[in-house]
């Protein structure tokens, strides 16, 4: 932040990384029918809605997933909308609310070809829709990964909220531990393996396993970095990785964000280092090895790419801020904003 403490500066993050920006032919199409398909549940109010449609979510997993089939890049648009739709009422809703929303979520997914209860809430038809396509075109293995990591992220959501209601504030540690699972990446590499079946022994090798967390710390750390000055307004800084550096080591945002910045590099570093120790179980599954690697690399580049050309961030000013790396403070406000 400059010296009248009203600019601040955000780093170049992606500056070295070697993956460039790319986005699937698919999207536009996509979009229209995902789209037309959660506006037929009209489960958003005015404001809800706006803030939906300024997220463009599409878009974010079109830079994400450049390389997928058509088919894939529905069940990802339709996964945004349903990430949306349970963050949007984590933003007000109370713990007791959230977790009869998880059982209603869990239920959907483990019975998506069981009629609904009447009288429940319509993120229930929305998930048992959005599943029972999936897993037309998802492999049993991915399935299964995907229904372990997506309970964890709505659980993590659930202590979040409760963080809130508290006032509870966590360590840097504790919150990347949290965030980790909030942030709601590791589901979506459900995307990336459906239309293959990795055993568990590669999926769960340690090499494996820990080029999938840096993918994770990579894309949460720049999310952080790039809606801190969104987060701070709404009084969510405890749940900011730059806020919570600036309380547990005294800094300001420009220290925050330089260490934001250093640990993404770290991380970086890791995930290189990594890649060159990934074991080799066979042609017919170095070369399925290989594709998943490459496709979850891409996150990292369309998450950067996408906070600048969503106007979820920045508005229309998107380009000029990704030019210049300069932002203003924007004055605190009453209501608690998304991720």
């Amino acid at each position: 932040m400059d010296a009248d403490q009203r600019t601040i500066y955000l780093p170049d993050t992606m500056i070295n990384w070697p993956w460039p920006r790319a986005i699937n032919p698919h999207f536009d199409d996509v979009k229209v029918e995902v789209d037309a398909w959660f506006r037929n549940f009209n489960v958003l109010k005015p404001e809800s809605q706006k803030a939906f449609d300024k997220c463009d979510f599409g878009r974010l997993v079109a830079l994400a997933c450049p390389n997928v089939p058509r088919e894939h890049l529905w069940i990802a648009c339709g996964m945004m909308d349903i990430y949306f739709l349970f963050d949007d009422n984590a933003d007000f809703a109370s713990e007791a609310v959230m977790k009869e929303m998880v059982d209603i979520i869990l239920d959907a997914l483990h019975n998506p070809h069981k009629m609904r209860p009447e009288g429940e809430y319509i993120l229930g038809e929305i998930v048992r829709q959005f599943w029972a396509r999936a897993t037309q075109s998802a492999s049993l293995s991915s399935q299964r990964r995907f229904l372990e990591t997506f309970a964890a992220y709505l659980h993590a959501v659930v202590a979040e909220v409760i963080d809130h209601a508290q006032g509870h504030k966590r360590s840097i540690d504790d919150y990347l531990k949290l965030r980790r699972y909030t942030i709601g990446l590791k589901p979506c590499f459900l995307i990336n393996e459906m239309g293959m079946d990795l055993p568990d022994e590669v999926f769960y090798h340690p090499v494996i396993m820990d080029l999938a967390e840096c993918i994770t710390d990579l894309v949460m750390i720049d999310n952080d970095i790039l809606s801190y000055n969104k987060e701070q307004a709404a009084g969510c800084e405890n749940h900011n990785i730059v806020g919570i550096v600036m309380s547990e080591l005294g800094l300001d945002v420009s220290g925050a964000m330089a260490w934001a910045a250093h640990y993404h590099a770290e991380v970086q570093k890791k995930y290189m280092d990594g890649l060159t120790k990934v074991p080799s179980w066979g042609p017919s599954i170095d070369v399925l090895v290989k594709e998943y690697l490459d496709l979850n690399v891409m996150w990292v580049r369309g998450n950067h790419s996408w906070h600048y050309e969503s106007p979820r961030y920045f508005g229309t000013k998107g380009p000029e801020v990704q030019k210049t790396r300069l932002v203003q403070l924007l004055p605190k406000a009453n209501r608690k904003a998304g991720v």
